[in-house]
């Protein structure tokens, strides 16, 4: 049995202040610190142990992922960083307030722009585009390796996360757009007979 852990970073400054963040670098608030604390010691519990590491490029993910080794005691693991796990880049809308966005470009518009799988917000990413950057990376880097045996954490974001769960779990649009990804919260899946099953929280 093999096992995958995908991992939304801890809350960060922008998520605590309701901003849209995409790859802004904002460090991780007393709160989403102790959000990873939890999930290092949800995952010590089960007797995790991973031997390759993948971050995003951003702070957050990588501090997450940082807590999360430190109290699992894993010092010996090859780590990977790279932009195509990076949050979805939300364009014109990065920085600003969502209730602000929402009186600038009206509710509907700003839940389309949100909550659409194909309607990216102005010089901004789509779910769809950010999957189109996350699943061939994760297919040609990661998945091989999950295949030959080796277990994988990945600390990530919400909507590069979501992209991976529509593939892991083969969800459509609209199933994967319900979906929520907490802060802090870890998804394990076993892998065995070339496919994944979610392991349910004890």
């Amino acid at each position: 049995m093999t096992y995958l852990t995908l991992v939304r970073h801890g809350q960060s400054d922008w998520n605590e202040k309701n901003l849209f963040t995409g790859w802004e670098n904002p460090g991780l608030t007393n709160k989403g610190l102790n959000e990873a604390k939890e999930t290092g010691r949800a995952l010590k519990e089960r007797e995790f142990k991973y031997s390759y590491l993948y971050t995003s490029i951003l702070d957050r993910a990588i501090d997450t992922a940082n807590i999360i080794l430190d109290i699992l005691k894993i010092e010996d693991i090859k780590t990977f960083r790279d932009a195509a796990l990076n949050e979805r880049d939300y364009g014109d809308l990065t920085g600003l307030n969502k209730d602000d966005a929402r009186k600038k470009w009206g509710e509907e518009q700003v839940k389309i722009w949100r909550r659409s799988y194909d309607v990216p917000p102005p010089s901004g990413e789509s779910l769809k585009d950010t999957s189109e950057r996350v699943l061939p990376y994760f297919k040609k880097e990661i998945l091989p390796l999950i295949i030959n045996g080796n277990n994988i954490l990945i600390s990530a974001h919400g909507n590069s996360l979501r992209a991976l769960v529509m593939f892991i779990e083969k969800l459509s649009p609209e199933e994967i757009l319900q979906k929520e990804i907490s802060t802090g919260q870890p998804i394990t899946y076993a892998f065995k007979e070339n496919s994944f099953k979610e392991i349910q929280s004890s």
